[in-house]
């Protein structure tokens, strides 16, 4: 497994539209095989801060992720909403374990 935290800042004005077209990627990606897991989070203290957490099933499974259409299509859409680039940090899953997902 290999989980990832994708750090995102979308400019104040951008806020529902980035929620809006992050919820579609998000929906199509959770129906991709080799992703176990897909959550879009808000923080609460600021709006226009996400964090899309992805648990990916095997090493190859964000490289096909970024070659799906829904994935494009959410890239190319957000762009232009982004306050600051993205960042991302990868994890090592530790619990549950790997089979339990």
């Amino acid at each position: 497994m290999l989980i990832v935290h994708v750090h995102v800042r979308v400019k104040p004005e951008c806020v529902e539209d980035f929620k809006r077209v992050s919820l579609a990627n998000a929906r199509e990606s959770t129906k991709e095989p080799g992703i176990a897991r897909f959550d879009l989070v808000q923080q609460q203290d600021d709006p226009t801060r996400f964090v899309l957490v992805e648990a990916y099933r095997n090493a190859d499974a964000p490289a096909a992720h970024k070659e799906t259409n829904h994935y494009q299509s959410w890239r190319d859409a957000v762009a232009p909403m982004m306050a600051e680039p993205r960042s991302s940090v990868k994890f090592t899953n530790l619990f549950p374990n790997d089979e339990d997902w």
